[in-house]
């Protein structure tokens, strides 16, 4: 190894070390500071909308789960919750919600609440026993009951017209913005797009840049996720896959009535892409994946704490980490970046074209700016935390279920995502065609190669139609 190498091997050292070191104490110091927020925000919240908002930082409740009931207990108190076994899902839950060890509480076992399930005899008769959060258990009474107790927007979210559109409307669907073809449809092709975007991240960047051929062929629908953009972002959901994946299909498949239909994904998009593919195996004519989070867990790990944990690793640098690592560690300090970004986001959106001038970068800040803190928390813990565990069995069901061509794209630049999750999926789906791009990152995958990724595009729909 010459000078020049070990120079540069130790500088690298040292910028880990550094790394590490600033890590600790910043995400130390976040750690108090999030507990200050939460009495802060428990206040507030009963000050403006007079009841208590429950969190996760809430204790624990042993639930056990018999014929449609929940029997919840707590010291000197047992009630039960009557639900329909067809509306909770509670195993759609992700346990990173409400079990989270931060630098200072990871030393006490009483601040981390371990999901577990056993078989248990309770006046004669067996089920099945596990650990619930308390924030899950009200958030469905409330919405299993029909009831609608906070005010719909919540105080700390936007209430301008486009947040809050959906609430005029009696059919809740999401948002889907439609071009191309529209009386000789020949295929459908649905965009799903990633965290705290929205459909504007395609119908921006390739709506424009399809050809007419394309255009006079297939019918584009890009779809806001439920929690973003301008659909539906109701206080009472949990956002869990089984909701996203359902509005997804009520809102574009059924509505629409589309038949055939090609996919095309970004990021967390991806897993919402598999699941949909699973359900209509028969329907997907090709499958197109940008950056997918797929990280194989290791024998012995739990699957949403290792995602958790690979997708948010509390490190300072790089910045996307950091900002990935505030999203998923913090539920109040995320809340009070929501409320001065997203609340106020007409001023950010002013400001940001004041200054940029760049219409790129305008509507890349408005699909970040339009979401509740509500969904983005529930929709980074169940999507991307909570399907650790079932992606593997997706990618089964695709390989063996689906004929269609699977194409994967990635930047090599990614550090969000790295571009070991395309070769991951690739080694569950042998057949599928990874294409990694020099000097691209999670973003710019997209944006700045619209033009070539389009053609792309149109090629991989031909291929399939052929």
């Amino acid at each position: 190894m010459g000078v020049k190498e070990r120079i540069k091997s130790g500088l690298e050292m040292a910028g880990r070390f550094l790394n590490e070191i600033l890590s600790f104490i910043v995400f130390t110091l976040l750690d108090l500071v999030d507990i200050v927020l939460c009495y802060v925000y428990k206040v507030a919240d009963f000050c403006i909308e007079a009841e208590w908002k429950p969190c996760y930082c809430s204790s624990a409740k042993d639930a056990i789960a018999s014929s449609g009931k929940i029997l919840v207990s707590e010291p000197g108190e047992s009630k039960i919750v009557r639900v329909s076994s067809s509306r909770l899902q509670l195993e759609e839950i992700s346990d990173t919600l409400y079990s989270r060890p931060s630098r200072v509480s990871e030393v006490s076992e009483s601040s981390i609440i371990r999901a577990s399930k056993k078989r248990k005899t309770l006046r004669g008769d067996v089920h099945s026993t596990f650990t619930v959060n308390s924030t899950i258990i009200e958030m469905l009474q409330g919405r299993i009951g029909g009831q609608q107790t906070l005010p719909i927007p919540r105080w700390s979210d936007c209430d301008c017209k486009t947040c809050t559109s959906w609430t005029s409307s009696s059919k809740e669907t999401l948002f889907v913005k439609v071009d191309g073809a529209r009386d000789n449809v020949r295929e459908d092709v649905v965009f799903i797009h990633g965290f705290i975007s929205s459909s504007a991240f395609w119908t921006e960047t390739l709506y424009p840049n399809f050809s007419k051929s394309a255009k006079s062929k297939y019918r584009l629908l890009a779809v806001d996720l439920l929690g973003f953009g301008r659909s539906p972002k109701p206080t009472d959901s949990l956002y869990t896959l089984r909701e996203h994946v359902d509005m997804i299909e009520r809102s574009v498949l059924e509505a629409y009535k589309v038949k055939s239909f090609h996919i095309v994904a970004h990021s967390l998009g991806c897993i919402l892409a598999l699941a949909l593919a699973v359900k209509h195996p028969g329907s997907v004519k090709s499958l197109t994946l940008l950056a997918p989070p797929y990280f194989p867990t290791p024998k012995g790990e739990q699957a949403t704490q290792y995602m958790m944990r690979r997708v948010a690793p509390r490190r300072v640098w790089p910045a996307i980490a950091f900002g990935a690592s505030i999203a998923c560690w913090y539920e109040h300090i995320s809340r009070t970046i929501c409320l001065v970004i997203c609340k106020n986001h007409r001023l950010w959106e002013f400001l940001a074209k004041l200054l940029t001038r760049n219409r790129m970068r305008t509507y890349l800040m408005e699909g970040f700016f339009l979401h509740t803190h509500n969904a983005a928390w529930h929709t980074l813990h169940n999507i991307i935390c909570g399907t650790a565990g079932k992606i593997e069995g997706y990618l089964e069901e695709v390989k063996t279920r689906l004929k269609c061509d699977i194409t994967i794209f990635h930047g090599r630049d990614d550090e969000l995502i790295p571009v070991e999750c395309s070769f991951n999926v690739q080694s569950r789906i042998p057949r599928a065609h990874v294409k990694v791009f020099e000097k691209k990152d999670h973003i710019t995958i997209v944006v700045g190669r619209q033009k070539a990724f389009a053609r792309e595009l149109e090629g991989i729909w031909k291929n399939a139609s052929a």
